[in-house]
C-alpha cells in the first residue's frame, strides 16, 4: 500500500481532509426540499464506493505493509471488530446529530455536538496512542472549542426565533450524538493497535462497511419513526426523488466525506501522526463549514457588527487552535 513518508506530505492530507470533513454538507444545502433521511442512503453509499476504490488503488499499490487484500486475509479479527464497530457508532451518532441540526438548529446542535466530540475523541485518542507533544495539542483543541463557541454565539445573534423548533430534544440528541461522535475514532485507533492489525485503506472500507450495514437498520428506523418530528417516509419515496439528488447525495455528499475520511485514517496509521491529532485537525472541519457558509451562502448576510466580530474571533481561534495543533508533531519530534 502507498503510505506518506514524512510529515510534509501527512499534514497536507490532513488539511485535505478537514476539507472534506467540512464540505459534504454542501450536498443538502443543493438538495433544497429533501428530508435528511432520503439524503442519508446515498451519503453512505458514495463514502463505502469511494473507500473501497481507494483500497483497490493506492491500498493495493507501493511499498509500504500488505496489499489491500492480503492486508485483510492476515489481520486478527479483534482490529476487523474494532473497525466495523466504529463505523456502526458513527453512524448512530451522525443520523442523530443530522436530526438534531434539524430539531433545535444550527446553532444548538452543530457547536454543541462537536464540541463534546473533540474533547471526548482527542482525550481517548491520545490515551490509547500517546503521540505529539501534550500541550500543544490540548492547548489547540482549547482553542477549536473556543472558536465553536464563538459560531454558536454568532449563529444566535444573527438567527431569528423558530416557534417550530424544539431546542430541548435538539439539545438531548446532540449530547447523545457528540458522545457517539467522540467514541467512533478511538474504535479506529484501537484497531490499529492491536497485534496484525489491518491497514489504514483495509480499516477504510472495513468502517464504511460497518456504517453502510447499519444504515440498512437505523436509517429505515429514522424514516419510519422520523427523530424531528416529520412525518414518516416510506421507502418508495427514495427510489422517487431525483436522479438529481441521488447524484449529489452520492458524489457531493458521500464521496467527499469518504475521501477525508480515509485520508485521514491512513495518515492517522502511518505513525508520524498520532490519531488524537488526526482526529483534532480534522475536525478543524467546523471551520470550513462556517466558511462556506459565510462567504457561499450567505448565511450572515445583514448581520451585526457584534455577529461580525463574533465571526472575525472565530476564525482566528480556528485558525491559531489548528496552527497549534499542526506543530504538535513536530516539536515531540524535536
Amino acid at each position: 500500500m502507498w503510505l506518506p513518508s514524512e510529515y510534509g506530505t501527512a499534514f497536507l492530507m490532513l488539511v485535505c481532509s478537514m476539507i472534506c470533513w467540512g464540505s459534504w454538507a454542501n450536498a443538502l444545502k443543493l438538495m433544497k426540499g429533501c428530508r435528511f433521511e432520503l439524503f442519508y442512503w446515498d451519503y453512505v453509499a458514495g463514502a463505502t464506493a469511494i473507500s473501497v476504490l481507494l483500497a483497490l488503488t493506492l491500498g493495493s499499490l507501493g511499498s509500504s505493509g500488505l496489499p489491500f487484500l492480503e492486508d485483510f486475509e492476515s489481520a486478527a479479527l479483534a482490529s476487523i471488530g474494532y473497525a466495523f464497530a466504529g463505523g456502526v457508532v458513527f453512524n448512530a451518532a451522525n443520523i442523530l446529530l443530522t436530526g438534531a441540526i434539524e430539531v433545535a438548529g444550527l446553532a444548538v446542535a452543530f457547536p454543541l455536538g462537536v464540541g463534546i466530540s473533540i474533547v471526548i475523541g482527542v482525550i481517548l485518542n491520545y490515551l490509547i496512542t500517546a503521540k505529539n507533544d501534550p500541550v500543544l495539542l490540548f492547548g489547540g483543541v482549547a482553542l477549536l472549542i473556543g472558536g465553536i463557541v464563538m459560531d454558536a454565539l454568532a449563529y444566535r445573534n444573527h438567527a431569528r426565533q423558530d416557534a417550530d423548533k424544539r431546542p430541548r430534544t435538539g439539545i438531548i440528541l446532540c449530547v447523545i450524538s457528540g458522545i457517539g461522535l467522540g467514541l467512533f475514532y478511538p474504535l479506529v485507533a484501537k484497531s490499529l493497535s492491536v497485534p496484525k492489525h489491518l491497514g489504514p485503506y483495509a480499516i477504510g472500507v472495513t468502517f464504511m462497511l460497518g456504517m453502510f450495514s447499519s444504515n440498512l437498520i437505523l436509517n429505515t428506523l429514522a424514516m419510519r419513526r422520523p427523530i424531528t418530528g416529520q412525518p414518516p417516509l416510506p421507502l418508495k419515496a427514495y427510489f422517487q426523488a431525483s436522479s438529481r439528488w441521488h447524484l449529489l447525495g452520492f458524489v457531493v455528499g458521500g464521496v467527499v466525506w469518504g475521501l477525508g475520511t480515509v485520508l485521514n485514517f491512513v495518515v492517522s496509521g502511518t505513525g508520524i501522526v498520532g490519531p488524537a491529532t488526526s482526529f483534532a485537525m480534522g475536525n478543524g472541519a467546523t471551520m470550513v463549514s462556517a466558511v462556506w457558509g459565510v462567504f457561499v451562502w450567505g448565511e450572515f448576510q445583514g448581520a451585526t457588527g457584534k455577529v461580525n466580530r463574533l465571526l472575525a474571533l472565530m476564525f482566528i481561534l480556528f485558525l491559531a487552535g489548528l496552527s497549534s495543533i499542526a506543530l504538535s508533531p513536530i516539536l515531540r519530534i524535536l
